[in-house]
């Protein structure tokens, strides 16, 4: 098995990981305060306070750092939870024109990384 995962690191990892459980649904596997997994469907990811790490958040850095995609059956539904928990969504779920067909995608922006929702066509682009 192969496994490809994330470290977002936001400037404080207790209260980023409440926002994520709540916005997106995602649980918590592991907390090691500065450090915490978490897991989102079945998909890891995990946050970190950089302050020992030698990088940095978005912020701090003035432009976001990492472009997340995540696919889903329903990406108006995420989108839909994660505004309604605070999130800027700039991005509306609409359906993109792509090579294999009609995507569905929108975004928004927690703690300056881009987080992309979408359906999960690009994973098999060949089925339609």
């Amino acid at each position: 098995m192969t496994a490809v995962s994330l470290m977002l690191a936001v400037p404080d990892a207790a209260a980023a990981s409440g926002w994520y459980q709540q916005a997106l649904g995602a649980t918590e596997l592991w907390n090691l305060g500065s450090v915490i997994g978490l897991e989102l469907q079945g998909a890891p990811f995990f946050l970190a306070e950089p302050e020992y790490n030698n990088w940095d958040t978005p912020g701090a850095l003035g432009g976001t750092t990492t472009r997340v995609e995540v696919f889903v059956d329903d990406p108006d539904a995420l989108l839909q939870r994660a505004a309604q928990s605070g999130a800027t969504c700039d991005d509306p779920v609409r359906d993109h024109d792509a090579p294999w067909g009609k995507h569905r995608q929108g975004g928004f922006d927690p703690y300056g990384h881009r987080w992309l929702i979408g359906d999960s066509s690009p994973l098999h682009p060949h089925a339609r």
